[in-house]
C-alpha cells in the first residue's frame, strides 16, 4: 500500500478543529458502520484525573505477562500518534493507521466524527481485528460523555480524581466526580483507592444505584518499604512488589492495577509474574530522568494535583537540594493555584510555550506570574530552556514539566528518543 503516513495523520488531527463533543451519539453511530467491534472485546475501563495512565500501563503488563495478548489504549501521546494504541507493548503500525483512515474517510467526515472519536473506533476496530484476550481502555475527558463511554466491561477502575477541565466536567471536586462515575455500568465491578471522602461518597452512591460491587484499596493495606531514585519497594496485602516508578501516588496506582488484575484473573493470579510485570513496567514522562548525571527530570503533571504529587515525590527523594523548574502549561488550568505551588517550591523557575502554539505564550504565563510577586525567566523555546537548566549542577534538581505536549521537544533537547513502532 502506498501512502503518506504524515498527511494522513495531518488529516486526522485536523479533525480536532471539531472540538469536543459532549456525548456519544457520533462515536456510537461510527462504531455501529464499522461492525460494533467493541462488542467482541473483553474491556477494562479506566477513569481518573490523575494515575489513569500509569495504572493502565501496570495493569497491561500484569495481564501480558500471564500470557494474554493485550490491546491498551492511552491518550494523549508523547511523540507519536502510535502510542495511543498498543498490542503487548507494540504500537499500531503506520500502515494501520492510514488503512482504517483510507477505509472509513468519507464516513468520518459525513458523521463529522472528532479526532478522538475516530480514534476511539481505530483502537477497537484494531484490537477485534488482531483478537486481543483483553483491552485497556483509558477514558479521555471525563467519563459519563466520553467516547469510551460506549462500552460494557468486565470491570471498571478509578484513579485519582481533582479538579481538572472544569470548564466542561463542573466547577466542584463532586461534579468531576460524578463524571468519573459515569463509567460505571450496571452489576459490573468497580475498584479504586482511598482518596477524598466526597470523591468516595460520589462513587459509593453511583455504585449502590447501578448495584455494582465496589472495593476500594485501603491505605492501610500498603506499605512502602524503601523508596529511592530507583523506584519504591512496597507491600500490598500479600504481595511485596517492586515498582521502578517513584512516588506515593504511583504506589497507590499500582496497587489499584494489581486489584484489577485480581478482579480478572481471580486465582490464577500469579505473585511471581505481578513482580516480574511489575518491575519491568515502563511509562515515560512521570519524572523520568532524561539524564542522570545532571538530576534532569521530564514530568508531564498538568494539574494541581498532578504537579504536587510531583513536588512531594522528587523532594522526599532529594531533601538537601533545591528544585529548579522549566514550566509550561494550557490556559485552561488553575494557573493561579499552580503558580503559588511553583513559588512555594522552587528556586528558580523558567517558563515558555511549545513550538505548535497549543499551550499559553510565554508573555501571558510570565503576566500570570508577575500577577503573583512570582519572579520568573522567560524563554523563547522548550530547547533554549533545556539549555539553561543544563547549566546547574548537582546541588539541584532541574524538572521540566507541566505538560504532554512539549514531549517532542523536551527529548529532541536532550537527545533522548524511542520509538517502538514496528512497521
Amino acid at each position: 500500500m502506498i501512502f503518506n503516513i504524515d498527511s494522513i495523520l495531518e488529516e486526522l488531527y485536523n479533525l480536532q478543529r471539531l472540538g469536543i463533543k459532549v456525548g456519544l451519539d457520533h462515536t456510537i453511530e461510527l462504531l455501529k458502520a464499522i461492525g460494533n467491534p467493541h462488542e467482541n472485546l473483553k474491556l477494562i475501563h479506566i477513569a481518573g484525573t490523575n494515575g489513569k495512565g500509569s495504572t493502565c500501563s501496570i495493569l497491561s503488563s500484569i495481564l501480558i505477562e500471564h500470557g494474554f495478548k493485550v490491546g491498551l489504549y492511552t491518550s494523549p501521546h508523547l511523540k507519536k500518534f502510535n502510542e495511543r494504541i498498543q498490542i503487548n507493548g507494540h504500537q499500531i503500525s503506520d500502515d494501520r493507521i492510514a488503512s482504517f483512515f483510507k477505509d472509513n474517510r468519507k464516513l468520518i467526515k459525513s458523521i463529522e466524527s472528532t479526532f478522538f472519536e475516530t480514534t476511539t473506533a481505530m483502537a477497537f476496530d484494531y484490537f477485534h481485528k488482531e483478537s486481543v484476550d483483553y483491552a485497556i481502555i483509558e477514558t479521555g475527558l471525563g467519563g459519563r460523555l466520553d467516547s469510551t463511554n460506549v462500552i460494557t466491561p468486565i470491570v471498571c477502575g478509578i484513579s485519582s480524581i481533582s479538579m481538572d477541565h472544569t470548564d466542561i466536567l463542573g466547577d466542584t471536586i463532586e461534579k468531576i466526580a460524578m463524571e468519573k462515575a459515569g463509567i460505571i455500568k450496571n452489576n459490573i465491578p468497580i475498584l479504586t483507592f482511598e482518596q477524598q471522602d466526597k470523591v468516595l461518597r460520589i462513587l459509593s452512591q453511583v455504585s449502590k444505584e447501578k448495584k455494582s460491587p465496589l472495593n476500594i484499596v485501603r491505605d492501610e493495606d500498603i506499605n512502602i518499604i524503601r523508596s529511592d531514585k530507583h523506584g519504591t519497594l512496597f507491600s500490598y496485602l500479600n504481595f511485596k512488589i517492586n515498582l521502578p516508578l517513584i512516588g506515593r501516588h504511583q504506589v497507590k496506582n499500582c496497587s489499584l492495577a494489581i486489584a484489577l488484575s485480581q478482579t480478572v484473573l481471580g486465582e490464577s493470579l500469579d505473585i511471581s509474574k505481578i513482580n516480574s510485570a511489575v518491575f519491568k513496567t515502563e511509562w515515560k514522562g512521570r519524572l523520568e530522568n532524561l539524564n542522570k548525571s545532571k538530576n534532569l527530570f521530564y514530568d508531564v503533571g498538568h494539574n494541581y494535583e498532578g504537579i504536587a504529587s510531583m513536588i512531594e515525590t522528587i523532594s522526599a527523594l532529594h531533601p538537601d537540594k533545591k528544585l529548579i523548574g522549566l514550566f509550561s502549561i494550557k490556559s485552561d488550568k488553575n494557573i493561579d493555584e499552580i503558580c503559588k505551588l511553583i513559588k512555594e517550591n522552587f528556586e528558580k523557575i523558567i517558563i515558555c510555550s511549545d513550538k505548535n502554539g497549543y499551550l499559553m505564550s510565554s508573555s501571558d504565563l510570565h503576566k500570570v506570574f508577575n500577577k503573583n510577586n512570582s519572579k520568573a525567566i522567560s524563554v523563547s523555546s522548550v530547547n533554549s530552556g533545556v539549555e539553561l537548566l543544563k547549566n546547574y549542577d548537582n546541588n539541584y534538581i532541574t524538572i521540566i514539566f507541566g505538560s504532554h505536549y512539549i514531549a517532542e521537544e523536551v527529548y529532541s533537547s536532550v537527545g533522548k528518543y524511542f520509538d517502538t513502532t514496528n512497521n
